[in-house]
Parts: structure tokens; sequence; C-alpha cells
């Protein structure tokens, strides 16, 4: 049974070079264009992996990290920024609104896949 992954980028360059990276590494891919898409897909379908950016319109990775942190159901799913912010202050907002891994763009597909693989299990 292959896995099922969530991307949220509003970038839709960036949300099909995701999903089609994951895809050829076997896993299923369904992609949302900000926060509030990515609540509507998580909560109509089950993920094992989500995959976000920080900055976005109508809901930023920061808030919707915090959205699905606040729910049991979504507790524990594993999520990944990825985004340009690369500072260190938004680095850590990340991680510590519940984020597994922070990667900066543009994030080498093989680290990626490593990354997704090792939170997967």
């Amino acid at each position: 049974m292959s896995k099922n992954i969530l991307i949220v980028d509003d970038s839709k360059t960036v949300r099909n070079l995701v999903a089609f990276i994951m895809k050829k590494e076997g896993f299923k891919v369904t992609t949302a264009e900000d926060g509030l898409d990515g609540l509507e897909k998580l909560y109509s379908n089950a993920y094992d992996l989500i995959i976000s950016d920080v900055n976005m319109p109508r809901m930023d990775g920061f808030t919707f990290i915090k959205t699905v942190r606040e729910q049991e159901t979504y507790r524990d799913i594993p999520i990944i920024v990825l985004s340009t912010e690369g500072q260190e202050k938004d680095i850590q907002m990340g991680l510590n609104l519940g984020a597994n891994l922070y990667m900066v763009k543009p994030a080498q597909p093989e680290k990626m896949v490593k990354n997704v693989k090792m939170l997967l299990g």
C-alpha cells in the first residue's frame, strides 16, 4: 500500500515538481494551493505525510501547521516545511508549531525523498 502525501504550496511549479518527485518514488500525491485548501483536502482524505510551504495566500503555512496540530486526529502526521524562508526565527517557528522537519528551497530531490522516507519509517 503506497503512502499518501499532501503537498501544500501556492506555487503551481513547486507543487508539480514535488508531486513529480514523490510520485516517481511510488507515493500517492494530492496537492493543495494554500492552507485552507490543504485543510479541506486533509478533512476529506487520510494522509501519511504533509509537505507545506510557509508563504501562501488565504492561510499561511504556520497557521496551517498550528491548526493541524491542534486536532487530536492529525497530531502525529509528519509535517515537512518546504520554504524559501530560511532564517533561524522562521525555522524555529515552524518546528515549535509542530513541523517535524524544516527544509529551505530549493531542496535537493534526493534529500527530500530521504527525509520523507525517514519520517514515514
